[in-house]
């Protein structure tokens, strides 16, 4: 077994996140997650169902999705929650292409009168846009549609909330809220090394547990391990690449037969780029 100096799962890791937030088992978790985060939209999410992750376009050449997460509430509206690493230039427009997919699949066939249920993009983000970095105090955004003049919300069933990790830098002594728990958490579950007694509670005592590296078994530790290691190397790698490092990064990724999908998360870059490498390899 290899010997880990985290007590923690790293949760920007693609096992990590999966494990505590994309198993059956652990389920409750991502429900009081979404729970806390749309508190003053939802009210109270009673049940969530996982969703189908890959969804395919209307036609064989369209651009698929594959989302982290997906599911639904009981009364079915959709979220989708991504978990970004690499900055990508067009992530939003990305996020928008994503919340195509749960809008067109409500389409009813025969006589239909067009009224949809909500959808929801939740993005998690381990960089911050260009265009928000003066605002160092400010990590969550949430948009709708909404009229410039009067900015009422003109369309209230589709909404994007990003959370800009980097700037989330509360100590335990500043938290003040269960949403501040929740990102603190996901901020410096790995560097922890005990539970904090301020999250002495039966939803927080379960994903420790459930991220605890010691409980996992032979085959998930190598999982973890394997994910683990592309998570360092490549963020090591493009923290400070220009876009030819990432090509390169792109470029070694594909030789180990990784999808674009995942490529594309970690690198920031296009489809259009990493099918050009992957054309172009030996």
């Amino acid at each position: 077994m290899t010997d880990f100096k985290e007590k923690y799962v790293n949760p920007f890791t693609d096992f990590g996140f999966r494990r505590l937030f994309g198993e059956e088992p652990n389920k409750e978790l991502l429900l009081d997650f979404l729970n806390v985060l749309l508190e003053k939209e939802e009210g109270v999410v009673k049940e969530i169902n996982y969703l189908k992750s890959e969804q395919l376009g209307a036609k064989d050449l369209d651009q698929k999705a594959i989302f982290d997460l997906y599911c639904e509430n009981e009364k079915g509206e959709k979220f989708i929650v991504e978990l970004q690493k690499a900055k990508q230039n067009f992530f939003k427009d990305r996020t928008l292409y994503y919340s195509t997919f749960p809008i067109r699949e409500q389409a009813k066939k025969a006589d239909w009168n067009f009224e949809l249920k909500a959808v929801y993009t939740v993005a998690i983000l381990d960089f911050v846009f260009d265009d928000n970095k003066e605002e160092a105090e400010k990590y969550r955004y949430d948009v709708k549609l909404s009229d410039i003049e009067s900015k009422k919300i003109f369309y209230d069933k589709l909404t994007f909330i990003y959370l800009e990790m980097p700037k989330f830098n509360k100590s335990l002594d500043e938290l003040e809220t269960r949403f501040d728990k929740w990102l603190y958490v996901l901020r410096n579950l790995n560097r922890l090394d005990r539970i904090p007694d301020r999250f002495r509670e039966r939803i927080f005592e379960k994903l420790f547990e459930t991220g605890e590296i010691a409980k996992f078994t032979p085959e998930q530790i190598q999982s973890y391990e394997d994910s683990l290691k592309y998570y360092r190397d490549l963020k090591n790698s493009l923290d400070t690449a220009n876009e030819d490092g990432r090509k390169e990064v792109a470029k070694n990724i594909l030789l180990e037969n990784e999808p674009v999908e995942k490529i594309i998360r970690y690198t920031g870059l296009t489809q259009e780029k990493i099918e050009a490498i992957r054309r172009n390899l030996p």
